[in-house]
């Protein structure tokens, strides 16, 4: 590992420098260092850390193939064949398997530890040739007439170090450095939720094949995540709203979280032997975008740019794909400067292109009507099939699920009109549910 010290003095220079060592900051520094470009990358943390976003997606693995990080990442995974959405309101279950989405040759994912996975992450970025530091807290980013910028930070032993960079990257995470800098971030208006969560030991999974499957607990305020874990682990989450956060009251996290579970007997009974082996945490502002993600010398990547409720388990895979992007378009705009307005517009379509898709999903997913659709899956014009392409990450390539899914949406705007009741209550809810905490009809409400 690279010692901060080496950065002293404010002499230091590089092509990109890559502000945050989670999933989006290691993997363009990687990639980028793969290309022959100098790269820093600074944590300020130190790995192991613990983070939320224990989810991966099937779309997820042919990259760490690419990388060359698969083996690595299968030892430490949790095999994750599918999904299973639990209704109480419906009274069953469904499990979705990714094998059997459009694309057949990504039939399942892991569910992983976090703190394990980014160090396997921010250790291949050091070995493939990126000078990574661990905790180093960037200060402050100066981007200069000429182009590139000069970055401040500070390391543990409170030195200041100093680099001019070519290119910047902002990696962040819900940190958002940048968009928090430029005041360009904003509360997504169509979405807004809080998240509540701790680790189980003796939770009761499936059995056999299905042990790994995440599921989704519907209830009268949000959902549930049940994640499981190697090791027996399992991540129980409650992701909810805002007006239901303010019901909390002086209940501490812990028994706030304990009386909710105790309101969805499906997901209290999995937990009844269960023993709590984490403190519970929150997190607010769940959910939202910034004005941009891209200029003049600088990207901004995953969360760092915009984040959305995480029942479809989308957030690493969103973060490493645009790496991905991130990582080609530098290397064009550092290489073919005459291409890099070009290249700056493919990545802005990328960017707002995988949110976007799965955001119409995220809006509506906790609307009955959708829930029918979802507890009743039908494969009519290979819509089920489609719909697990959305659920497996596979929003990027070639596959040719859109037609399919147009169909699929018409039909839910078609259950809509049928059912026009149904559909004004439900649109009611949901503007309740998202407006903001301090709006008073919530306080009254």
């Amino acid at each position: 590992m690279n010692s901060p010290a080496q950065a002293e003095a404010g002499s230091l220079s590089c092509d990109v420098l890559v502000i945050g060592g989670g999933p989006a900051g290691a993997t363009v520094a990687s990639l980028l260092a793969e290309k022959g470009h100098q790269v820093v990358l600074l944590e300020k943390a130190h790995h192991p850390r613990f983070h939320i976003g224990e989810s991966l997606l099937p779309a997820n693995l042919p990259l760490f193939e690419k990388m060359g990080i698969a083996d690595e990442i299968k030892a430490i995974g949790m095999y994750k064949p599918g999904a299973e959405f639990v209704s109480m309101e419906h009274g069953r279950s469904q499990t979705f398997y990714f094998a059997d989405a459009w694309d057949k040759s990504m039939p399942h994912a892991y569910q992983v530890r976090r703190a394990d996975f980014d160090q396997i992450l921010f250790r291949n970025a050091r070995d493939k040739g990126a000078q990574a530091f661990e905790g180093v807290k960037v200060t402050a980013v100066e981007f200069l007439a000429e182009g590139g910028a000069d970055v401040r930070a500070v390391d543990d032993e409170g030195r200041s170090l100093q680099w001019r960079a070519r290119f910047v990257v902002d990696a962040s995470g819900r940190d958002t450095f940048l968009a928090n800098r430029f005041r360009i971030k904003h509360r997504n208006p169509r979405h807004n939720s809080s998240a509540i969560y701790a680790h189980f030991d003796g939770t009761s999974r499936g059995e056999g094949y299905d042990e790994g499957n995440i599921r989704i607990f519907w209830f009268a305020h949000g959902w549930f995540w049940f994640i499981p874990l190697t090791n027996g682990t399992t991540s129980i989450g409650m992701v909810t709203w805002p007006y239901h956060m303010k019901t909390k009251g002086s209940r501490s996290l812990q028994q706030f979280l304990t009386d909710n579970i105790a309101t969805c007997p499906p997901l209290a009974e999995r937990l009844s032997m269960a023993t709590q082996v984490s403190p519970v945490e929150a997190t607010g502002n769940f959910s939202y975008v910034s004005e941009r993600n891209h200029g003049q010398s600088y990207l901004m990547l995953g969360d760092a740019y915009a984040f959305i409720d995480p029942v479809f388990s989308s957030g690493v895979w969103l973060a490493m794909h645009s790496a991905v992007v991130g990582a080609d378009t530098i290397d064009t705009c550092l290489r073919q400067p005459a291409q890099t307005g070009a290249a700056l517009k493919r990545f802005d379509r990328v960017m707002r292109h995988g949110p976007k898709e799965f955001s119409w999903f995220i809006y509506r997913v906790t609307n009955p009507i959708m829930r029918d659709f979802l507890m009743g899956p039908r494969n009519v014009l290979r819509v089920k099939e489609a719909i697990l392409s959305v659920l497996a990450g596979d929003v990027f390539g070639k596959t040719p699920i859109w037609r399919s899914i147009l169909f699929f949406k018409g039909l839910y705007y078609f259950a809509n009109i049928t059912q026009p009741r149904r559909a004004f209550q439900a649109w009611q809810r949901r503007r309740f549910n998202i407006r903001k905490v301090d709006d008073p009809a919530v306080y009254n409400a």
